[in-house]
Protein backbone atom coordinates (compact mmCIF):
# COMPACT_ATOMS: atom_id res chain seq x y z
CA UNK A 1 0.00 0.00 0.00
CA UNK A 2 1.38 3.39 -0.74
CA UNK A 3 1.13 6.58 1.38
CA UNK A 4 0.97 10.03 -0.08
CA UNK A 5 1.22 13.19 2.27
CA UNK A 6 -1.57 15.32 1.30
CA UNK A 7 -1.38 17.85 4.20
CA UNK A 8 1.49 17.60 7.13
CA UNK A 9 0.93 19.56 10.85
CA UNK A 10 1.88 22.92 9.66
CA UNK A 11 -0.24 22.74 6.63
CA UNK A 12 -3.00 21.62 8.38
CA UNK A 13 -2.68 24.66 11.19
CA UNK A 14 -2.66 26.96 8.46
CA UNK A 15 -5.30 25.74 6.87
CA UNK A 16 -7.78 25.54 10.18
CA UNK A 17 -6.92 28.82 11.30
CA UNK A 18 -8.32 29.89 7.26
CA UNK A 19 -11.18 28.27 8.02
CA UNK A 20 -11.91 29.57 11.08
CA UNK A 21 -10.90 33.13 9.64
CA UNK A 22 -14.03 32.25 7.03
CA UNK A 23 -16.18 31.78 9.61
CA UNK A 24 -15.87 34.75 11.31
CA UNK A 25 -16.10 36.96 7.71
CA UNK A 26 -19.85 35.23 7.47
CA UNK A 27 -20.99 35.12 11.56
CA UNK A 28 -20.86 38.80 12.79
CA UNK A 29 -22.09 37.34 16.07
CA UNK A 30 -21.93 33.62 17.42
CA UNK A 31 -24.59 33.81 19.71
CA UNK A 32 -27.04 32.09 17.38
CA UNK A 33 -24.77 30.14 15.73
CA UNK A 34 -23.61 26.09 16.72
CA UNK A 35 -20.61 23.64 15.65
CA UNK A 36 -21.36 20.40 15.75
CA UNK A 37 -18.63 17.73 15.07
CA UNK A 38 -20.38 14.38 13.07
CA UNK A 39 -18.73 12.01 14.86
CA UNK A 40 -16.54 9.78 14.91
CA UNK A 41 -13.77 11.96 13.64
CA UNK A 42 -15.61 15.25 12.84
CA UNK A 43 -15.24 15.91 16.44
CA UNK A 44 -11.65 16.47 16.95
CA UNK A 45 -12.05 18.97 13.47
CA UNK A 46 -14.87 20.61 15.78
CA UNK A 47 -12.79 21.11 18.77
CA UNK A 48 -9.73 22.12 16.89
CA UNK A 49 -11.95 25.05 15.24
CA UNK A 50 -13.39 25.78 18.84
CA UNK A 51 -10.04 26.52 20.64
CA UNK A 52 -8.94 28.45 17.38
CA UNK A 53 -12.01 31.18 17.60
CA UNK A 54 -12.06 30.96 21.76
CA UNK A 55 -8.15 31.36 22.46
CA UNK A 56 -7.19 33.40 19.15
CA UNK A 57 -10.07 35.57 18.60
CA UNK A 58 -11.94 35.66 21.83
CA UNK A 59 -15.20 34.72 20.65
CA UNK A 60 -16.95 32.96 23.54
CA UNK A 61 -21.05 33.04 22.63
CA UNK A 62 -20.03 29.97 20.64
CA UNK A 63 -22.39 26.59 21.16
CA UNK A 64 -20.50 23.04 20.24
CA UNK A 65 -21.83 20.05 20.17
CA UNK A 66 -21.03 16.35 18.66
CA UNK A 67 -23.55 14.74 16.73
CA UNK A 68 -23.87 10.93 16.41
CA UNK A 69 -25.29 9.75 12.75
CA UNK A 70 -24.53 5.84 12.72
CA UNK A 71 -28.63 4.90 13.03
CA UNK A 72 -29.51 7.49 10.87
CA UNK A 73 -27.40 6.35 7.61
CA UNK A 74 -29.51 4.57 5.02
CA UNK A 75 -27.18 2.11 4.80
CA UNK A 76 -26.50 1.20 8.26
CA UNK A 77 -28.67 -2.36 8.06
CA UNK A 78 -26.33 -3.24 4.89
CA UNK A 79 -23.64 -4.24 7.18
CA UNK A 80 -22.24 -7.80 8.28
CA UNK A 81 -20.80 -6.46 11.09
CA UNK A 82 -23.01 -4.66 13.94
CA UNK A 83 -22.38 -0.78 14.15
CA UNK A 84 -21.05 0.86 17.53
CA UNK A 85 -23.13 3.89 17.96
CA UNK A 86 -20.64 7.21 19.48
CA UNK A 87 -22.64 9.54 22.06
CA UNK A 88 -24.25 12.90 20.78
CA UNK A 89 -23.99 15.70 22.89
CA UNK A 90 -25.90 18.93 22.16
CA UNK A 91 -27.03 20.64 25.40
CA UNK A 92 -28.42 23.67 23.96
CA UNK A 93 -31.26 24.30 21.61
CA UNK A 94 -30.51 24.19 17.71
CA UNK A 95 -34.53 25.95 16.95
CA UNK A 96 -33.66 28.93 15.03
CA UNK A 97 -29.54 28.13 15.58
CA UNK A 98 -27.33 28.79 12.43
CA UNK A 99 -25.73 25.34 12.54
CA UNK A 100 -22.51 23.99 11.38
CA UNK A 101 -21.68 20.53 10.45
CA UNK A 102 -18.04 19.90 11.03
CA UNK A 103 -16.45 16.80 9.40
CA UNK A 104 -13.07 15.83 8.39
CA UNK A 105 -13.68 14.36 5.48
CA UNK A 106 -16.71 14.71 2.53
CA UNK A 107 -17.15 11.77 0.26
CA UNK A 108 -20.00 10.39 -1.45
CA UNK A 109 -22.38 12.85 1.03
CA UNK A 110 -24.19 10.14 2.96
CA UNK A 111 -22.73 11.37 6.02
CA UNK A 112 -23.89 14.58 5.95
CA UNK A 113 -27.17 13.63 4.56
CA UNK A 114 -27.71 11.17 7.73
CA UNK A 115 -26.98 14.25 9.92
CA UNK A 116 -29.13 16.45 8.55
CA UNK A 117 -31.82 13.71 9.54
CA UNK A 118 -30.69 13.38 12.49
CA UNK A 119 -30.15 17.24 13.56
CA UNK A 120 -33.83 17.54 12.85
CA UNK A 121 -34.39 15.63 16.55
CA UNK A 122 -33.01 18.92 17.82
CA UNK A 123 -35.09 20.77 16.59
CA UNK A 124 -35.92 22.51 13.24
CA UNK A 125 -32.37 25.20 12.21
CA UNK A 126 -32.81 28.14 10.90
CA UNK A 127 -29.39 27.42 8.92
CA UNK A 128 -27.45 24.65 7.79
CA UNK A 129 -23.58 24.87 6.98
CA UNK A 130 -21.05 22.49 6.14
CA UNK A 131 -17.31 22.58 7.06
CA UNK A 132 -14.62 20.03 6.15
CA UNK A 133 -10.91 19.95 6.24
CA UNK A 134 -10.73 17.62 2.65
CA UNK A 135 -13.55 17.23 0.33
CA UNK A 136 -12.80 14.30 -2.54
CA UNK A 137 -14.04 15.21 -5.84
CA UNK A 138 -15.32 13.17 -8.20
CA UNK A 139 -17.09 10.65 -6.12
CA UNK A 140 -20.14 12.03 -4.89
CA UNK A 141 -23.63 10.27 -4.98
CA UNK A 142 -25.84 13.17 -3.32
CA UNK A 143 -25.74 16.86 -4.43
CA UNK A 144 -23.99 18.08 -1.34
CA UNK A 145 -20.95 20.66 -1.31
CA UNK A 146 -19.38 22.20 1.78
CA UNK A 147 -19.58 25.74 2.26
CA UNK A 148 -16.08 25.93 3.71
CA UNK A 149 -13.58 23.45 2.38
CA UNK A 150 -10.08 23.24 3.39
CA UNK A 151 -8.25 21.22 0.81
CA UNK A 152 -9.95 19.65 -2.17
CA UNK A 153 -8.31 15.97 -3.68
CA UNK A 154 -9.32 14.23 -6.75
CA UNK A 155 -9.09 10.38 -5.83
CA UNK A 156 -10.32 7.80 -7.48
CA UNK A 157 -12.54 4.97 -5.77
CA UNK A 158 -9.61 2.99 -4.55
CA UNK A 159 -7.81 5.25 -2.87
CA UNK A 160 -9.00 6.46 0.59
CA UNK A 161 -8.04 9.77 2.48
CA UNK A 162 -6.92 9.06 6.34
CA UNK A 163 -6.66 11.91 8.53
CA UNK A 164 -4.86 11.56 11.63
CA UNK A 165 -5.17 13.65 14.59
CA UNK A 166 -2.40 14.33 17.45
CA UNK A 167 -5.47 13.40 19.98
CA UNK A 168 -6.08 9.84 19.03
CA UNK A 169 -3.10 9.12 15.98
CA UNK A 170 -0.27 10.57 17.64
CA UNK A 171 0.54 12.75 14.84
CA UNK A 172 -1.48 15.77 12.82
CA UNK A 173 -1.15 14.34 9.33
CA UNK A 174 -3.65 14.02 5.91
CA UNK A 175 -2.77 10.90 3.85
CA UNK A 176 -3.57 9.57 0.63
CA UNK A 177 -3.31 5.51 0.92
CA UNK A 178 -3.65 3.58 -2.44
CA UNK A 179 -4.08 -0.12 -2.18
Amino acid sequence: MSKKVLLNAKEIDITLHRLACQLIENYDDFSDCALIGLQPRGVFLADRIKKILTEDYGITALKTGKLDITFFRDDFRRNEKQLQANSTKIDFLVENRRVVFIDDVLYTGRSVNAALTAILSFGRPKEIELLTLIERRFSRHLPIQPDYNGRKVDAINTEKVKVNWFENAGEDCVYLLNP
